[in-house]
């Protein structure tokens, strides 16, 4: 017996597949600006993957909101479209894709984290190893604990704090991914 659906349309199973996109948004730095931009994603369901905030230009009170999200294709280009409706927003950039246009996997994106690490013995010099690997710095130490400071790329972050869990990982606090475009161009 064929179980066919009823619908003269076939339902076409489609795998669409998540994608990851760094945006960059120049905003007037004003108070409720950032809760609007916010408010934008949390009100449709978007989610927000890193999100960084800062002041770039004291004259002309422009701050520059970076955001790191994962979403269909489609979404992606529906959140850039509803960003650049807000009143305070001047544009929107789609660093992601302005990387792919000139032939680059991803833009130029860092971050930074402190790590708090706890032990002694072979741990702690275990730990020490690994963040000079790491090129990691030591900014704080005691005989019971060590806080590094380390800079770079998300999955270098994530490895580094992946390798200390064993050894005595406390706890890690993470700036989220400050990208800008490569090349001699501005946003």
């Amino acid at each position: 017996m064929n179980t066919q659906p009823a619908s003269a349309y076939f339902i076409e199973e489609r795998k669409q597949t998540l994608v990851t996109h760094t945006l960059s948004i120049l905003v007037d730095n004003q108070p409720g600006v950032l809760a609007r931009v916010i408010g934008l994603f949390s009100a449709r369901g978007y989610n927000i993957d890193s999100l960084t905030v800062s002041e770039v230009s004291h004259e002309s009170h422009v701050s520059r909101i970076t955001v790191v999200t994962t979403a269909l294709p489609e979404v992606i280009v529906q959140i850039k479209s509803q960003l650049e409706r807000l009143v305070p927003v001047h544009r929107v950039t789609d660093l992601t894709e302005v990387a792919r246009a000139s032939r680059h996997e991803k833009p130029l994106e860092r971050e930074l984290a402190l790590v708090k690490v706890s032990g002694q013995g072979e741990k702690r010099l275990e730990a020490l190893r690994l963040a000079d690997a790491f090129h990691a710095t030591v900014i704080d130490a005691t005989t019971e604990h060590f806080v590094f400071e380390i800079t770079g790329r998300v999955n270098k972050i994530e490895q580094f704090v992946e390798i200390m869990q064993p050894l005595g990982l406390v706890e890690v606090c993470r700036t989220g991914v400050a990208a800008l475009n490569r090349g001699p161009e501005g946003m």
